[in-house]
């Protein structure tokens, strides 16, 4: 399940829900199967990346930086793993078509059927990142993957799902700052990878080198918090909806922290951003919720 990066599913979804919650009243089954679904699909995409990596010799390599895992140790066979893994497809669909139902009380109205065809594009760029002919992960996709839909897709399907509506393109802004910010957790990781990653994928560290990757790290985040900041600014004053600022000496000790580690020695903030994330969210979502109670 890699546990550690699980909140990373949970945090567009959790702040697009709570920005749903601060403009309208939505139903708890549809919240609670929203974030059901997200849960699932970010297990199946762990388990079906690490199938990729494993068919394609990534993680067997002895110069691997990050931690090993089920198959590279042999503690289940490759047919047993491909049925777990088609085991969480079921769940994740199950789940979403469960979330759609008590959203629209059907599967044939308009928005039930963009509902529809984003869970299907979500499982399928879940179990594409290092898997089928074409991985997109190994041809440097990844990152645009993720933006997509840990942010833009994440935060605004699941404010759409809750409410049926986009009342407002502002809303794009925080969907922004989680995509970002859920980039940087990715990058992070590629760049810890660095070196078992050049022989088999183009990631944006392979590509540019450390130095230039680091600086696009920088970027992701700063960028992310200035999305925060200006959705903030362009509501309504209130210290509530800044929140989410308590989390900002989290942000400044990991880019400390990544420009002067590198490597396996990175490993450790890997978890630490995607936690960093979620908390960022969370209070995010709840200071503009706070305002209402």
């Amino acid at each position: 399940m890699r546990l550690r990066t699980l909140p990373q599913s949970m945090a567009g979804v959790s702040l697009g829900l709570f920005l749903a919650a601060a403009d309208y009243v939505i139903s708890p089954w549809t919240a609670f199967f929203t974030l059901l679904t997200a849960f699932f699909l970010q297990i199946l995409s762990n388990t079906a990346n690490e199938l990729g990596d494993f068919m394609n010799g990534t993680d067997r390599r002895s110069d691997r930086q990050g931690p090993a895992y089920t198959l590279t140790r042999g503690l289940i066979s490759e047919k047993e793993y491909r049925i777990m893994m088609w085991i969480y497809a079921a769940l994740s669909a199950a789940s979403g078509l469960a979330m759609v139902w008590f959203s629209f009380g059907t599967f044939f109205s308009y928005g039930a059927i963009i509902t529809l065809f984003l869970g299907i594009m979500a499982l399928s760029a879940a179990m594409r990142y290092t898997l089928g002919k074409h991985p997109y992960g190994y041809k440097g996709y990844g990152d645009l993957n993720v933006f997509i839909y840990f942010g833009l897709v994440s935060v605004l399907g699941s404010y759409f799902v809750a409410v049926h509506t986009i009342p407002s393109w502002f809303l794009l802004l925080p969907a922004v700052s989680i995509g970002c910010l859920s980039t940087a957790v990715l990058n992070v990781n590629n760049i810890r990878d660095m070196k078992s990653d050049a022989l088999t994928r183009k990631t944006i560290p392979v590509r540019f080198g450390e130095k230039k990757a680091k600086i696009y790290h920088t970027v992701l985040i700063v960028t992310g918090w200035a999305a925060m900041l200006a959705y903030s600014a362009v509501r309504f004053f209130d210290w509530w909806h800044y929140l989410f600022v308590l989390t900002l000496p989290l942000f400044v000790f990991h880019l400390v922290k990544v420009w002067k580690l590198s490597g396996k020695a990175l490993d450790p903030q890997l978890p630490f951003l995607v936690i960093s994330t979620f908390l960022f969210a969370l209070l995010a979502g709840f200071g503009f919720v706070a305002f209402l109670l």
